[in-house]
This record gives C-alpha cells, sequence and structure tokens, in this order.
C-alpha cells in the first residue's frame, strides 16, 4: 500500500484529525493569539497537499468526526438548560439586540462588499457570514449568493470572534456575562459560543441562545431581501 492509499484510510485520517487538533490546542494555550482551529488546520492541509491527496479521501475518517459535530451542537442546550430561568427577566431585550445585531451584521457585510466593488453574487455571499453553516448555506442560496463564499467568510467570522471577541468586548468596557454572551452569539455563532464554555457558563448560556435566535431572525429577513434579488 502506498502512501496516499494507507493515508486515507479513516483511522489513519482520524488520527492525523486528532492529533493535529491537540497540538493546536498545546499552541493555543502557550499563546492566546493562535486560533486552534486555523492551527490544526494548516498541518493536514500540508499533509494532503504533499500527498496529492483529494480531500473526498481524507474525509472517509473525517466523517466521523463531522457526525459528532451534530452532538456537539445539542450539547450547547445543556447551559441553556441549567440557567434558562435566570434569562427569563432579560429574554425581551435579549430579543431586540440579537435583532438589531443581526441586521447590523448583515447590512455591514453586504455594504462593504457592496462599496468595494464586489459582483452582486459575492455581495449575498457575504450577508449571511454571522450564522452557522447550514443556515447560512441556504440563505446564501436564496440570495443568489456563491455557497462556497458564504463557507468560508461564515468560518472566518467564528475564528476571529473566538480569538478576539470577548477580548475587544473588555477593551471597550463590556465586562457583563449575558452582554459578552450576545454579542458573541449573534457575531461568531457555534465556534465563538464554544469558545466561552471554558470561560463562563451563563456567557455560553446566553451565546447559544442568540446563535439561535440571529439564524432564525436572519432566516427571516433573508426572505424579505429575496424579494428584490434578481
Amino acid at each position: 500500500m502506498n502512501a496516499a492509499r494507507w493515508f486515507s484510510h479513516p483511522a489513519v485520517s482520524l488520527t492525523l484529525t486528532v492529533t493535529a487538533y491537540a497540538m493546536a490546542v498545546w499552541l493555543h494555550r502557550r499563546w492566546r493569539w493562535i486560533p486552534p482551529i486555523v492551527a490544526a488546520s494548516l498541518p493536514i492541509v500540508a499533509v494532503l497537499l504533499l500527498l496529492h491527496e483529494p480531500y473526498a479521501e481524507y474525509n472517509r475518517g473525517g466523517s466521523y468526526l463531522t457526525w459528532l459535530l451534530g452532538t456537539a451542537t445539542v450539547a450547547l442546550a445543556v447551559p441553556m438548560y441549567r440557567n434558562g430561568m435566570a434569562l427569563r427577566s432579560s429574554l425581551r431585550r435579549l430579543v431586540l439586540i440579537v435583532l438589531a445585531g443581526s441586521v447590523v451584521g448583515m447590512v455591514t457585510a453586504g455594504g462593504t462588499a457592496w462599496l468595494l466593488g464586489a459582483p452582486m453574487p459575492v455581495v449575498m455571499s457575504t450577508v449571511p457570514k454571522s450564522v452557522t453553516t447550514p443556515i447560512a448555506v441556504e440563505v446564501s442560496r436564496q440570495l443568489k449568493g456563491i455557497p462556497q463564499i458564504t463557507v468560508a467568510l461564515v468560518i472566518l467570522t467564528g475564528v476571529l470572534g473566538a480569538t478576539f471577541g470577548t477580548s475587544l468586548l473588555r477593551l471597550v468596557g463590556v465586562r457583563e456575562d449575558r452582554a459578552i454572551g450576545a454579542a458573541v452569539g449573534t457575531s461568531a455563532h457555534g465556534i465563538g459560543t464554544a469558545s466561552l464554555v471554558r470561560h463562563s457558563e451563563m456567557q455560553a448560556t446566553v451565546s447559544a441562545w442568540a446563535m439561535a435566535a440571529a439564524g432564525v431572525f436572519t432566516s427571516l429577513l433573508a426572505a424579505g431581501l429575496a424579494l428584490f434579488v434578481r
């Protein structure tokens, strides 16, 4: 069995993925500015290019981890359940905050692309960049965007939000847990929410709720916007 065929075995690609991520987490703990997702992806991409291995072969093992992503996403409901009662008094304000954040995120992303001279399909591809990937892809299609660009922007947004979001919020004086959670969940979806779990359960609770609400609001707003897209 040559190196490429050996590499494509599910057990090998799984081992490579887990090892790369473990190293990335170690690097992140030592140098906080290094995003684990980016640090884990780079060596995997390098190996695929070196062996001239198609992504489909590598994904034979990676698909098992992708399947676990659903479980990890559902697990975000645990802090929501634990702290649900504490959110009741803030629910109306949170709805308005997430709605405003969703509108601002869509307008600033699409408006920036338009001002830079991007063609309309690219502009529409940027609009749903702040919501989780499955919703973002469907919104992009509805707006006649390019889903591949949308996916890349969603990942980039999540990584930036998870890496710098909390620090930037604290820099401008935002320190309350619910405010941080609402901001990160609205703008950085699941990746940002996952980054809050190890810091504060309340932040993770609000962020998970905001992520879900932002997905609903973005879908509804995009449905209205789609009426004007030709």
